[in-house]
């Protein structure tokens, strides 16, 4: 049960659309950029509001790979493992990040809600492969040791 607060944001956030079915996708939308995640207990709240069945919400919600009804870490940290990043060693860094912040394939964030690490197809960067994306910052030319340095610095901004 998600505390009240919660649907109060909701309530903002739905008045700044029409209450239809075509205002899902940026409410939702809104709700996951406000959170970083999709809070399951909201959808079926927005539904009521803007006219459309549970069933409907959710079946938008987890049909968009964009929309996650997991809670991630303040700093979500996205590899790319497109091919231009593959040949040129994104592996290797996504296995230092997982090393280092305790997680894997199965565990994607740290227990202290700090980091969420993903693997992409894609960033968009190829020409700076090996590509790394830290929330909605670009991190070019990517190594193991650039990704320890940097959740060092991460670390570091998340304390002051």
């Amino acid at each position: 049960m998600l505390d009240d607060a919660y649907y109060r944001k909701a309530d903002e956030i739905l008045a700044k659309y029409p209450r239809e079915e075509r205002s899902l996708i940026p409410i939702i939308h809104e709700i996951q950029e406000t959170y970083n995640y999709l809070p399951r207990d909201l959808l079926p709240y927005v539904a009521s509001k803007i006219g459309i069945t549970e069933t409907k919400a959710y079946s938008v919600a987890s049909f968009y790979e964009n929309f996650s009804f997991e809670p991630k870490g303040k700093f979500i940290i996205r590899v790319c493992d497109g091919t231009a990043c593959h040949v040129r060693h994104s592996v290797p860094v996504l296995d230092r990040l997982h090393t280092e912040l305790g997680l894997s394939d199965k565990k994607h964030t740290t227990d202290d809600m700090l980091f969420t690490v993903e693997t992409v197809s894609c960033l968009g960067a190829c020409g700076l492969a090996p590509a790394m994306m830290v929330n909605d910052e670009v991190h070019p030319a990517m190594t193991p040791d650039k990704a320890s340095a940097l959740i060092k610095e991460l670390r570091e901004v998340a304390k002051s």
